[in-house]
């Protein structure tokens, strides 16, 4: 489809019933059947870099799953996204799982060819491992981008078991690699134990913010999302979101649990407060269904999936209006 044509939104759910068909995002179209997409939904069925449980390799395909029930208007953000810019399910990136460094090699590739065609990228993982690749494309279109990354850790240490490329490394090599805005990163709803001071002490060398999970509890998500806008300014954005940055009784289905996070309405709202940022693209990841149960993590990241995709189809909206 061309730019000018009206975008094909999803299955309508009153002649087909949300469990029946196939099970793409939000039931939307796949991409192959529209031709191009303003946002491309792709899943990263990878889980090698994990140092803990794994399980996320079907994440992506949980997320959609979960996602059956999302409809297409948006009340906390008054659009609907579906009708704003063509948004489509781009299937999954099949990766390595045998070999870390060839599948960060072709994540990175095939987000260069979508990003090519024009479209941002919503991607599903996945372990956080698949955040390198796809901020190293992100950055040869944008620069060097402005980071909101919401995860219970720091995912900046510098290696484990001398493996350079892990979903505890991506940030660090993002900022060796100078890909990131260093003005202009934070972290959302860390907590938990760390190996030591100095992993603080590192973090905020490499120009790292952070707001913890008990910041956001006390200060409110309104007065943090308020505090990252004045962070991130006008520069490009990508936002990263580890599922772990919830609670675990908002997210039991995830890798490396940790106790005291944030809520899926805390979560969720600050992101709707983040509706005036540029937002290139952003991936929510290490939903591992395995250890779900009621689909309560993959609901949670659905609907994290489509604030990020609303936020993402308005400006688009916006910038073709103008």
């Amino acid at each position: 489809m061309s730019s000018s044509e009206t975008p094909r939104g999803p299955v309508d759910s009153s002649r087909v019933p949300r469990y029946a068909g196939p099970a793409t995002f939000a039931r939307l179209p796949r991409l192959d059947e529209v031709g191009r997409a303003d946002v491309a939904v792709v899943g990263v069925p990878f889980d090698s870099g994990v140092s803990y449980r794994p399980g996320a390799r079907f994440g992506g395909n949980a997320i959609r799953e979960a996602s059956r029930l999302l409809r297409p208007y948006n009340p906390a953000q008054d659009a609907s996204p579906f009708a704003l810019a063509q948004v489509a399910d781009g299937g999954d990136i099949a990766v390595n799982p045998f070999n870390i460094n060839e599948a960060v090699e072709t994540v990175e590739a095939a987000a260069d060819d979508l990003l090519g065609t024009g479209a941002r990228l919503m991607t599903l993982g996945g372990d956080h491992t698949i955040a390198l690749p796809l901020l190293r494309s992100v950055a040869k279109k944008h620069g060097p981008v402005a980071l909101l990354h919401f995860d219970a850790h720091l995912d900046t240490w510098d290696t484990y078991f001398g493996a350079e490329y892990t979903h505890g490394t991506p940030f660090r090599r993002a900022v060796e690699e100078g890909i990131l805005d260093t003005s202009a990163l934070s972290h959302v709803g860390t907590r938990g134990p760390l190996y030591g001071k100095q992993d603080l002490t590192d973090d905020e060398k490499m120009g790292f913010g952070i707001v913890t999970s008990a910041d956001v509890y006390r200060r409110g998500a309104d007065e943090v999302a308020d505090q990252l806008r004045q962070r991130i300014g006008d520069r490009p954005l990508y936002i990263s979101i580890d599922i772990d940055c919830l609670d675990p009784a908002h997210a039991p289905g995830t890798g490396t649990p940790e106790a005291g996070g944030m809520t899926s309405r805390e979560l969720l709202e600050i992101l709707r407060g983040l509706a005036s940022c540029n937002l290139v693209s952003a991936d929510v990841v290490e939903v591992a269904p395995a250890y779900d149960h009621a689909e309560i993590t993959s609901v949670a990241a659905s609907h994290t999936a489509y604030e990020l995709t609303t936020i993402m189809s308005r400006q688009i909206a916006e910038a073709r209006a103008k």
